[in-house]
């Protein structure tokens, strides 16, 4: 299999590419593809922000992120489930690939949660039997049976390992076996995981609406397993068909998963709830509601919206925040009728965007620049995320006295 390594936002050398492989990977990722001067079918390969690995039928393309995958993995855990991986958990040898990474890292927890035997749980059944077990329900007897004695309809609960956690570690087993994974440790991992769920129901789960597990004292093992699962039913439903050409892989929008951390954590930081502090989508520009607005970052008090912002996974200069991240900004503080505003980058290492303010002239607006260093620990990560919060409290102070009386 003919195999092309990528980095994020790097520019690669010359590849050799067939009409349909361009054709695939160019609407597939987000990559640009530029064809070499005066060679035929070979091509320059420049991925944006989208990372992980694509198999497009003999042909494997890795595109690594800039950061470690330790980190991103960690902040995209965190950014799912809230939970806080142990540093060791993705310590895999540099030349693993992401979805190896995740992979190991997910049969590892496996085997550490499946040591104290499968989860078992109550699940709710709803049957026709011919002896009665649980409850009978009448409604549905006479509506299906028209007043026959058997088989009867009855509702029980019974004791089983095929529950919801179980499934989500069997169905992320599945998927990410599934692909072409570059390492051969990782298949067998990924083997031993599934055998040991072998009587669980093997389901399907959307990727954007994977479901959350509540945990108490007889899951609380299952945290670190669950977590991982639901990360990677998120990113390993992709799938896509051209002709006789099949697409499949593992990919993660570095712009998702910076706006979902950002979000989580600064919500987490400030003690609020989801429905106080989240994206929103009930925003407009205008009066009559034509100009529909989605800021990532709103905070709603007794109704009102008390701050707004931005988080964008770019990686600016000091003196290039691009103009019309500005206007957006400008506009969502002039439609929720705020004093001001956040924008938050993902640092650039090569030059920290310092924290700058922009007083707008004529409309009293200001509008405040911040980046977010995303190096380190996730514990590090999150202390300055707690430093962000003080800002966000400070422009929530300024909103409150200047709105009108409820």
């Amino acid at each position: 299999m003919r195999k092309i390594n990528l980095h994020e936002h790097q520019r690669s050398e010359p590849h050799p590419l067939s009409a349909t492989e361009r054709d695939v990977l160019a609407q597939t990722l987000d990559l640009s593809v530029q064809p070499v001067i005066g060679a035929d079918a070979v091509y320059h390969l420049t991925p944006g922000s989208t990372v992980g690995a694509v198999d497009v039928d003999g042909l494997s393309v890795l595109i690594r992120p800039k950061m470690g995958i330790p980190q991103l993995l960690s902040l995209a855990c965190y950014a799912m489930s809230k939970f806080k991986p142990r540093t060791e958990m993705f310590d895999y040898p540099r030349e693993y690939a992401l979805p190896d990474v995740l992979a190991l890292a997910l049969a590892s927890a496996a085997g550490r949660a499946f040591s104290r035997g499968l989860l078992h749980g109550y699940r709710t059944e709803e049957e026709a039997l011919h002896t009665v077990r649980g409850r009978i329900r009448f409604d549905e007897q006479i509506r299906r049976r028209f007043g026959l004695p058997l088989p009867v309809e009855v509702r029980y609960d019974e004791f089983t390992d095929d529950i919801l956690e179980n499934r989500l570690v069997k169905a992320a087993a599945r998927r990410l076996a599934r692909m072409r994974l570059r390492s051969q440790d990782t298949r067998r991992a990924l083997s031993r995981t599934s055998a040991t769920l072998d009587n669980v129901s093997l389901v399907e789960f959307p990727s954007r609406a994977v479901p959350e597990v509540r945990f108490d004292r007889l899951n609380e093992h299952y945290r670190e397993v669950v977590a991982l699962s639901r990360l990677a039913l998120r990113h390993t439903a992709f799938e896509s068909d051209r002709g006789a050409v099949r697409a499949s892989g593992f990919l993660m929008d570095m712009n998702d998963v910076f706006q979902e951390f950002v979000t989580v954590a600064l919500r987490e930081a400030l003690g609020l709830s989801e429905q106080v502090f989240r994206e929103s989508n009930n925003c407009t520009l205008d009066e009559k509601g034509r100009v529909n607005l989605r800021p990532d970052l709103t905070w709603r008090q007794g109704g009102r919206c008390v701050f707004v912002g931005d988080a964008k996974y770019k990686k600016v200069k000091v003196e290039s925040v691009p103009n019309a991240d500005l206007y957006q900004l400008l506009a969502y503080v002039t439609a929720l009728d705020l004093p001001g505003g956040l924008l938050v980058y993902a640092q650039d290492d090569a030059e920290p965007v310092v924290p700058l303010i922009h007083k707008v002239r004529n409309s009293n607006k200001r509008l405040e620049v911040a980046a977010l260093d995303l190096s380190g620990t996730l514990d590090d990560v999150l202390n300055r995320v707690a430093h962000l919060a003080q800002g966000v409290r400070r422009l929530r102070d300024q909103a409150i006295p200047l709105l009108p009386a409820a």
